[in-house]
Order: structure tokens, then C-alpha cells, then sequence
């Protein structure tokens, strides 16, 4: 849809079809086909900002746009017209790649009480002041109802409503970019959500030649898929340039079912690449993907996908049972030696990289070439949105572990080889649980999703009565971010580690090299101490409950960060830390 002064041009992709009529303004107008391009449909009506409207398909009931910019009164509503001109950007914004980065993923319905873009924007002096470089939220995709996690959006290229619309987006962002921080957009495109999802009335949008767990796959190399995947390509092109992003996170992209020669993911990548030429500003995608392969982050010069970096989910689980001994589930590969399989990942990568796994019953992973791929590509977290909600009560590190080995957590994290990301609340320890919750409009979705949450933890042996209701309106409260907290201990202690660790991490180039080789580590499994050296800055924690020697060598030290006062330096490098503690050495 493009638009002029008073009329806009409306087109839709209908194959198939024997007649496409547009209702706009409570008028309805035949469509014609479109010579040019093969099943696509057009006219031109009077229209402005706002204006509603949708498609009827053979006759059909009216629909909304399968592309539509807007969805005022939810999925299930007409489309309205959107002109992204008549926004009037604030600042010239020349953009924030992700060298460098410290991201911050936030949800907009829980960062707040109020759960939209302009209350999240009112606190993002708080997170300039942390000192994180870029904002991630999470998909901001419509949904029915009010809240959600957001990943089951059925209007690729719209905005929640309840969270404030495109124009709420568009200040949001213009409110980060004044304080220096950058945005990315959290995107899904291996499925959509059941409800209010009416792309299969207009065309091969999904296909049962593949199968993932939400149903039929989309349609990436089935009939018709040139302009499925166009259609992605697009909503990803639209909200980098239509809302002066930054970069994407595309979740799941193993989900991704796709047989043709040249992979979705290397189009979308040239695409951006393209489109940063254009725009004169830099542009990156960050995937989600649990195949431990390489070739996703490899540029596509050197044979690879060419995305700019992935989540690292082995460096989460080592660290994730170095911290607590859970040893369940996935977490069983990494609990038999932590410090060994925490090692690993920070001086190779990936702990999978084509060893065996029992949690999946066979090999997994390929091996990173560590002189072909830079350690920036490499997302590294303690906590996630995943790892934190997908728990039957949404518990926090800081439910369970004390603050010394919160403070240890966030020293790994933030002075690591790999790009830093901390998920909301976590640099003040905050003890507010962030669980599953839902607000279907469907009785029998509602309930199916209820019923299926509570099986699937049973499994693992939770009572029922014991996991969330997702549907209760208190699921969610309970999830919302409680921002006193950081004006009282421990709290605020955990908040000045975190913003003396990013000062620090900006301050020094050594903790900016990104190549792993150069990652020096040592330490014992029994005495659960664990230290790592990046160039001249040495990093070492006590996870044990008493105090630890460890052996730094020669060097004259001195602290550049201490999380309490335990940390003393022997004339023979022998470093004495008391139990969960972390110091940050650097040579004077």
C-alpha cells in the first residue's frame, strides 16, 4: 500500500482467486489482477492516516490486510491506513552496530505496570545509566487480547495496540536514539498464532510439506513460496527502515523449514545488507537457533548465512549449573562438570560442537573456527525471557542463589568474550518472577493452553496446582518489574556491580577483543573456583562456599572491580577471594 495526499493505492496477494474486493470507508470496490505481477490484486481509493479497511476474498467476509500496518481493533478487525510520513523524527539517528554492544531485552507489557511503549520510554533514563547500548524488546506483533509474551502475533507488520501502536513505537524510539541507545525488535517468522491468523484465506502461506511444533510450517519452499518469503523479507525491511531500527532477533530459526538452494536466511541477510547500504547506517540480525552450526554467523564472503550474531544458549546452560547444580533436562550435559563445560564455551564457543549429546540422544553441534568467526557473533546471557518464563513458576536466579553468585554471574557475562545481554531486572537482582501467561479470547484455546502447561510440567514432576494459571489476570501482575526494589540492598549493591562492570568493559579495550583464541581460563571443579585472563585483565570468581586461593602468576595487579572486600593478592600471584565473591584485576 502506498498512499498519496488523499488516495492511497491498495493492493493484496490473492492466487487462486477469482474476484478480490477492497472495503474501505464503508464502501466496497472490485479489485482487478494486476498484469504485472502474477496473483496480485489493486485499486486506488480515497484514503488518509487512519482511514479502515479490508479485503474480501471470492466473496468472503472482509478481512483484514495480510500486511497491514495497523490493527486498531485487534486481529480480528479491519486494517487501518498508516503514512510512517507524517511522523516527525526527532533525532538524526547515524545508527549503533553491534561491536561493542550490551543489550537489554525488555518486555513492554511487564517492564511496567502500565505495559506500553510510553511508560517503558519514561524509564530508559535508567537504562542509559546502567549503561546498555541497545534496547531489545520483545514482538510487539499483534495478538489477541491485552497481554502476552508476544510470540504468537498474526500481523507481521503491526504493532499491539495496547501497547500504544505504530506511533508509540515510533517514540519510543526516537526517545531511545536521544540518549545514545539503539533498538531491536524481536521477530517471529517460523509461525504464527492460532488466533486471528487469516493468511491461508488469501493464499500458500504455510504448507504441510513441513511440520513444526505450532502446526503446518510457513512456506518457504513449497508452490507459491517466492512470495511467502517476500512477504518476510518486507515486514523485516519495513521495521528497520519504517522505524529507524537497529537490528532484529529472529526467533527460532531452526524452525525455519527450508529446502530450496539458497536459504531464506541468506536472502533476508542481503537484504538488510542491502537496505543498511541504502540508509547509509548500520544493520544486523541476531538469531535464536539451537543447531550449534557456524555457518549461521559466518559472513556470506567466507560460505556462511551471513546473520551478524546468535544467542548462545551452551554458555547460558554452563553457567546455568556452575551457579545452581540443577542437572535436569538439557542442563544434564553441562552438570557433570561445569567449570570444564563453562571453559569450553569461552574459549571455543559452543560446548556442543559435534560431541555427543544425552539429552538429545546423539551427536549435536559443529566445531567454531575461531579464526574465521568473531566472539561478538556470540550472544552470552545468565538470564532470558526462554530461560526464566519457560520454568513452571517463572523464578529468577535471584529466587534461589544468594547475591555474591549473582554478582559472579553478571562478572562472566559482562567481561566475557561474547556480546553481553541482560534481561530486565536482572542488574538489580530483582525477585519478581516473570512466568507463562496468556489472554486468549478463545474459551477453548484458552483452556487447551491452560490444560497443555500444566501436563507438560507434571512431566518433570510439578503438581498441578503449583503452575500459574496463564490466563489469570495475576499471572501476569506478578510478572511486572518492581522498580522500588532497586532503592534497597542487596538491590542496589547487584545495580553498581552491573554499572561499574559496563563502565569498565567500554573502558578497557581488552575486554572488548573478540577473539576467543586469545581467552586464557583456569580453574577447580572441586574447589568451585573459576578464573579466565583477556590480555592484560584478569577475572576471577569463588562460587564455593569457602574462601579460595587461586593462582594468577606474575603480574603487578591491582582491583579495577571487587565485589566485596575479600579479594587479596599475594607477593607469589596467589590471589585469596572469599566464598561467592568475584574481582576484575588489571596490571597497574
Amino acid at each position: 500500500m502506498t498512499e498519496g495526499a488523499a488516495v492511497a493505492r491498495f493492493e493484496v496477494w490473492a492466487p487462486d482467486k477469482d474476484e478480490v474486493a477492497l472495503d474501505v470507508g464503508g464502501e466496497r470496490l472490485a479489485m482487478e489482477r494486476d498484469v504485472s505481477r502474477q496473483g496480485w490484486w489493486t485499486t486506488q481509493a480515497p484514503a488518509e492516516d487512519g482511514t479502515r479497511y479490508g479485503f474480501s476474498v471470492d466473496g468472503g467476509p472482509v478481512l483484514p490486510d495480510p500486511r497491514s500496518r495497523r490493527q486498531p481493533d485487534g486481529p480480528d478487525g479491519l486494517s487501518a491506513v498508516v503514512d510512517h510520513d507524517a511522523y516527525a523524527w526527532r533525532v538524526p539517528w547515524p545508527g549503533r552496530g553491534l561491536p561493542g554492544a550490551v543489550l537489554y531485552e525488555l518486555h513492554v507489557g511487564t517492564f511496567t505496570p502500565e505495559g506500553t511503549l510510553d511508560a517503558a520510554a519514561d524509564r530508559l533514563d535508567a537504562l542509559a545509566a546502567l549503561g546498555v547500548t541497545h534496547v531489545e524488546l520483545m514482538p510487539l506483533a499483534p495478538f489477541p487480547g491485552v497481554h502476552g509474551w508476544g510470540y504468537e502475533g498474526v500481523s507481521l507488520w503491526a504493532v499491539h495496540e495496547p501497547y500504544g501502536g505504530p506511533a508509540a513505537l515510533k517514540r519510543f524510539v526516537d526517545a531511545a536514539h536521544e540518549r545514545g541507545l539503539g533498538v531491536v525488535l524481536d521477530v517471529v517468522h517460523n509461525h504464527l498464532g492460532p488466533s486471528g491468523n487469516y493468511l491461508p484465506a488469501f493464499g500458500p502461506y504455510f504448507t504441510d510439506t513441513h511440520h513444526t511444533p505450532w502446526g503446518s510450517a510457513v512456506n518457504l519452499d513449497a508452490p507459491g513460496s517466492d512470495e511467502v518469503r517476500a512477504f518476510l523479507v518486507e515486514s523485516a525491511l519495513a521495521w528497520l527502515r519504517d522505524y529507524h531500527l537497529d537490528g532484529l532477533r529472529l526467533d527460532a530459526v531452526h524452525a525455519l523449514c527450508d529446502t530450496r538452494a539458497v536459504h531464506f536466511l541468506e536472502e533476508l541477510a542481503d537484504a538488510v545488507r542491502d537496505l543498511s547500504r541504502d540508509l547509509g547506517r548500520p544493520l544486523f540480525l541476531i538469531a535464536e537457533s539451537d543447531l550449534n552450526d557456524p555457518r549461521l554467523i559466518t559472513p556470506r564472503g567466507q560460505g556462511g548465512l551471513g546473520l551478524q550474531a546468535q544467542w548462545n544458549d551452551d554458555f547460558h546452560h554452563a553457567l546455568h549449573t556452575a551457579l545452581t547444580g540443577e542437572a535436569a533436562g538439557y542442563y544434564a550435559d553441562f552438570a557433570e562438570h561445569p567449570l570444564r563445560a563453562l571453559a569450553k564455551t569461552l574459549t571455543g564457543g559452543f560446548f556442543h560442537d559435534g560431541t555427543y549429546s544425552s539429552f538429545r540422544g546423539r551427536t549435536h553441534g559443529r566445531p567454531l573456527d575461531r579464526t574465521r568467526v568473531s566472539a561478538h557473533r556470540l550472544l552470552g546471557y545468565a538470564q532470558t525471557h526462554d530461560q526464566i518464563g519457560n520454568r513452571a513458576q517463572g523464578d529468577r536466579l535471584a529466587d534461589s542463589l544468594p547475591p555474591g553468585l549473582l554478582a559472579c554471574a553478571a562478572a562472566l557475562v559482562l567481561t566475557g568474550p561474547f556480546t553481553p545481554m541482560l534481561f530486565m531486572g536482572e542488574e538489580w537482582g530483582a525477585r519478581t518472577p516473570w512466568q507463562f501467561f496468556t489472554d486468549h479470547t478463545d474459551p477453548e484455546l484458552a483452556d487447551a493452553v491452560r490444560q497443555g502447561r500444566r501436563r507438560e510440567f507434571a512431566a518433570h514432576g510439578w503438581a498441578e496446582k503449583d503452575v500459574p494459571d496463564p490466563q489469570d489476570p495475576a499471572t501476569r501482575d506478578r510478572s511486572c518489574l518492581d522498580w522500588s526494589e532497586r532503592e534497597r540492598e542487596p538491590h542496589r549493591h547487584l545495580l553498581e556491580w552491573h554499572r561499574t562492570l559496563i563502565a569498565l568493559r567500554r573502558a578497557r579495550p581488552d575486554l572488548l577483543d573478540a577473539d576467543l583464541a586469545a581467552v586464557r581460563v583456569a580453574f577447580d571443579e572441586q574447589a568451585r573456583w573459576f578464573a579466565f585472563r583477556r590480555g592484560d585483565i584478569r577475572v576471577a570468581l569463588n562460587l564455593g562456599d569457602e574462601p579460595a586461593a587461586i593462582p594468577l602468576g606474575g603480574g603487578a595487579l591491582r582491583t579495577l572491580a571487587g565485589w566485596d572486600d575479600s579479594a587479596s593478592l599475594a607477593s607469589d600471584g596467589v590471589l585469596h577471594l572469599g566464598p561467592r565473591s568475584a574481582v576484575v584485576l588489571g596490571e597497574r
